[in-house]
């Protein structure tokens, strides 16, 4: 019988899940390629232009966190929904979390609750760039044996401060490719 080790792999689950960070190398093309070249002059922008780019950037972020959630859902680490809105590295970094909860049995349930704001948005760097803030609920979005059903030691959520950036991508789409979690910051 296999031994579990939940506390080892639930903070990489959970700070994956919750938006974290990290520097991964991904050899799919399917996220939309790497963000416009540096040395590249930035177009100038409008208001209209900011306004755009921050509703692309939430919505980005929302389905983000639905493709997520589903992909979890189904211990998924390839559900086609992820690469519409995460790009490297966070997009390996979830597919990883999601494969290793299935290696270990768990999947995630129930609902994550998300109240995103934009706090800067820059339109003259490259690649453009729009940071978000998000209050995270988790309190009801747990991950559990899928056999048992049962919640997983030390998977419990709660409220939390996250970030996350979105970046516009040469073909257009703003795609979510970096955060954090901030569990230790209730919000």
């Amino acid at each position: 019988m296999r031994t579990r080790h939940p506390g080892r792999w639930r903070i990489f689950l959970v700070a994956a899940l919750t938006v974290a960070p990290v520097t991964a190398c991904g050899t799919e093309p399917e996220a939309g390629g790497r963000p416009v070249a540096a040395g590249t002059k930035p177009p100038a922008h409008s208001e209209a232009d900011e306004k755009a780019a921050r509703e692309a950037a939430l919505a980005a972020y929302s389905g983000y966190l639905k493709a997520s959630r589903a992909a979890s859902q189904r211990s998924d680490p390839r559900h086609p929904e992820l690469v519409k809105f995460l790009a490297d590295p966070l997009l390996t970094r979830v597919r990883l979390a999601i494969r290793d909860a299935k290696e270990h049995g768990a999947v995630r349930t129930g609902t994550l609750v998300s109240d995103p704001t934009v706090i800067s948005v820059s339109l003259d760097t490259v690649p453009a760039t729009v940071d978000i803030q998000d209050c995270l609920d988790s309190s009801r979005y747990r991950l559990v044996y899928s056999k048992t059903k049962r919640v997983v030691p030390g998977s419990g959520g709660g409220r939390h401060l996250a970030t996350a950036t979105a970046a516009r991508y040469p073909d257009g789409r703003w795609l979510i490719n970096a955060g954090v979690g901030h569990e230790d910051q209730p919000c």
